[in-house]
């Protein structure tokens, strides 16, 4: 489909890249501040040797790469608009908050570590991380295939918009099923803590990741709304929504990981590693039949 001028009429059933004049301003003021804790988070990663963090800077980067596609789209207007700009925003700032999940997801799993807290879990620390990042793949190619079709135009649009919206459901479910497995094992070692539990600064990070999560789950949920509405809907007719609830909240995202960033839980985990051969056979199993409080400092006394 040609681009279209958003200045002149459509019905409510027309496809046109955008109903209002993209803002240069903004789009340049988020992909500076975006590179900036895109370069900062590169940083961390590199000092601390959090390479777990390579997702999350990919993210980063994907979303000052999508907020470009603005700045380019915001230099031709007011219209017609070329189809790359609109293409490189859509598809990147949709699928940017995959990447952050992808790291988040295995931040809880070195969290655990750091704590010597799996008899926590309700299923093997290993198995949690590869069930959320194989959840969060599949999230990624749903709504990179959708953003693909709905960019493209012409008469696939209703189909990658309904691809989309399943997309966002998917990563909806899975964000919530990880805060409800992250909640269990908070509470459950604030009850029973292990010493390494009352020793080390591991509830901050639990924080962040609640926060950072609910932030992901918010613009995931508006995001779902704006697809339902349509392209002739109230949100995607108003440039302002997705400054506010997409550039700022993933920003605040970004910005919390830089402010409590996990270089601390990964230096307490390196300091736990022993070689295998001196590593002793578990004698417990999960709040184990000698006792919850003494199953959990046994296993940490032997880590």
């Amino acid at each position: 489909m040609p681009a279209q001028d958003p200045s002149e009429p459509n019905s409510g059933s027309d496809f046109v890249y955008y109903r209002y004049e993209p803002s240069l301003a903004a789009a340049a003021i988020f992909v500076s501040l975006f590179a900036l804790a895109s370069a900062i988070h590169l940083f961390q990663m590199i000092r601390t040797r959090t390479w777990f963090m390579i997702p999350f800077i990919i993210g980063a980067v994907l979303e000052a790469a999508g907020y470009v596609g603005r700045v380019l789209s915001a230099n031709e207007n007011p219209g017609p608009y070329t189809q790359l700009p609109f293409i490189l925003q859509v598809v990147f700032l949709l699928i940017a908050p995959t990447f952050f999940a992808a790291s988040i997801y295995m931040e809880l799993g070195r969290i655990v570590l750091m704590v010597n807290g799996g008899a926590a879990l309700f299923i093997r620390r290993t198995w949690l991380t590869k069930i959320f990042v194989t959840g969060d793949c599949i999230a990624f190619v749903i709504q990179a295939a959708g953003a693909t079709i709905l960019s493209s135009g012409g008469s696939n649009t209703d189909l990658g918009n309904t691809i989309i919206i399943v997309g966002l459901v998917f990563q909806i479910i899975a964000f919530g099923l990880f805060v409800v497995a992250a909640a269990l094992f908070h509470f459950r070692m604030l009850k029973v803590p292990t010493q390494l539990a009352q020793e080390r600064p591991w509830t901050k990070h639990m924080i962040s990741l609640y926060v950072i999560s609910m932030l992901i789950f918010i613009r995931s949920l508006v995001r779902v709304v704006e697809y339902v509405q349509g392209n002739a809907g109230t949100i995607m007719s108003h440039e302002v929504y997705i400054y506010i609830f997409d550039a700022v909240l993933m920003l605040s995202a970004v910005a919390i990981m830089n402010v409590v960033h996990p270089g601390e839980v990964a230096r307490y985990v390196r300091e736990m590693r022993v070689p295998k051969a001196e590593k002793p056979a578990r004698r417990w199993n999960r709040f184990g039949r000698h006792g919850s409080h003494e199953a959990l400092r046994e296993n940490m006394e032997m880590a």
